[in-house]
């Protein structure tokens, strides 16, 4: 079915993401996709990128309140629709923001179906005027995207009687998070092992946790920690009182399109997120990048993580470095098991986490969508 599609994203900043556009744009889909001219949070600034463009139109349009999750907002999108007059709005943010809610009533006032994605796995109830986004939304959007099946859980307790389409909001690319050319060979006993963490340096991801755990380790082994974020310079501490300094890596941020290689250097991620009062592991796309690219992971019992490793990795117990500790160690002392693991994680990414699975689920919303169109 031809129709045309706006997407509005800031995620879409990321070169990676980029080439989910390209797979929704393969199912005859006329997509353009509106993203900032950069994003900045507590994980810093990203500008940008253009990685995979083909197919489809990617272009930047002004934004407000940069970095402000909650109300930022786009003030030229109404003249951006009523210019492409699409078929389907795809607002790729929360129902609860200033965003999404000024786009849906844009959409509405141009006849146009809209679609909203949300993570929200935690039930909270919002202040004003949040809360009256969230309510205005919820009666704007016929159907919703939902990242995981406790966000769906969410969204029928916060009262949302529209259909609830469970879709991670980005897949991976098999052919570019992959093994290098000649694949993970079985490791020998007594080769360094790379462990790594990717992502925000944040209190919330437990990476003090893992620089304990890798303290107390026997044999040879790096840590490479990919990222930055507000608690650099404590880690960077921790790591001097632990004294395993000489270990440890702190690579900062990298390109998205530049991640494979990184994942190629490793043997192990570990992704140590702790569960906070506001916050709980909504997804982890480090993990189905990694397993991707047959990097053995593992991760704690925090929110989604169980769910996306399934029995292709490790889970330890949130907050528990000793546990942590026992699992990485049995890791080192067993090549065996890391490579029959490194395996079963990039199978389970190709049987479950593929970015062309994710579009076409996704354009599969946007055809019912655009039956509802009057």
């Amino acid at each position: 079915m031809y129709m045309k599609v706006v997407i509005v994203s800031k995620a879409f900043v990321m070169g990676a993401y980029q080439r989910k556009a390209e797979e929704i744009a393969k199912h005859g889909v006329d997509l353009t996709v509106l993203a900032p001219p950069e994003w900045e949070d507590s994980r810093g600034r990203q500008q940008v990128e253009r990685a995979y463009t083909n197919g489809y139109t990617l272009r930047t349009i002004p934004i407000v309140f940069n970095g402000h999750f909650h109300t930022h907002f786009y003030p030229t999108l109404l003249s951006e629709l009523t210019d492409l007059q699409p078929d389907v709005l795809h607002m790729d943010e929360e129902p609860y923001n200033m965003a999404t809610w000024l786009a849906l009533r844009a959409a509405k006032w141009r006849n146009i179906p809209a679609t909203f994605f949300t993570w929200q796995n935690i039930l909270k109830k919002y202040p004003p005027p949040f809360l009256f986004f969230e309510r205005d939304i919820y009666k704007l959007a016929p159907i919703a995207i939902a990242g995981n099946a406790a966000a769906h859980s969410v969204l029928q307790a916060k009262g949302y009687s529209g259909d609830i389409a469970v879709i991670p909001q980005f897949g991976v690319d098999t052919e570019l998070f992959r093994a290098s050319s000649s694949g993970k060979e079985l490791a020998s006993p007594t080769d360094t092992v790379r462990i790594g963490y990717a992502g925000g340096l944040l209190p919330e991801k437990g990476i003090d946790l893992l620089l304990r755990a890798c303290a107390k380790l026997k044999g040879d082994w790096s840590l490479s920690l990919i990222g930055t974020g507000e608690i650099l310079p404590e880690l960077e501490d921790l790591a001097i009182e632990l004294d395993i300094q000489k270990h440890v890596y702190f690579i900062g941020r990298v390109d998205s399109i530049l991640m494979p290689e990184r994942y190629r250097e490793l043997d192990i991620l570990v992704l140590p997120s702790r569960t906070t009062e506001n916050w709980i592991e909504q997804f982890g796309r480090v993990l189905t990048e990694a397993m991707a690219s047959e990097v053995v992971v593992i991760g704690s019992d925090s929110g989604e993580i169980p769910n996306v490793i399934a029995d292709a990795g490790i889970i330890f117990a949130q907050g528990d470095s000793e546990h942590l500790c026992i699992q990485l160690q049995t890791l080192l002392d067993q090549p065996e098991l890391r490579h029959s693991l490194a395996k079963a994680g990039r199978q389970r990414v190709l049987d479950n986490y593929t970015m062309k699975q994710i579009a076409a689920n996704t354009v599969d919303v946007y055809e019912r969508l655009t039956t509802l169109r009057t």
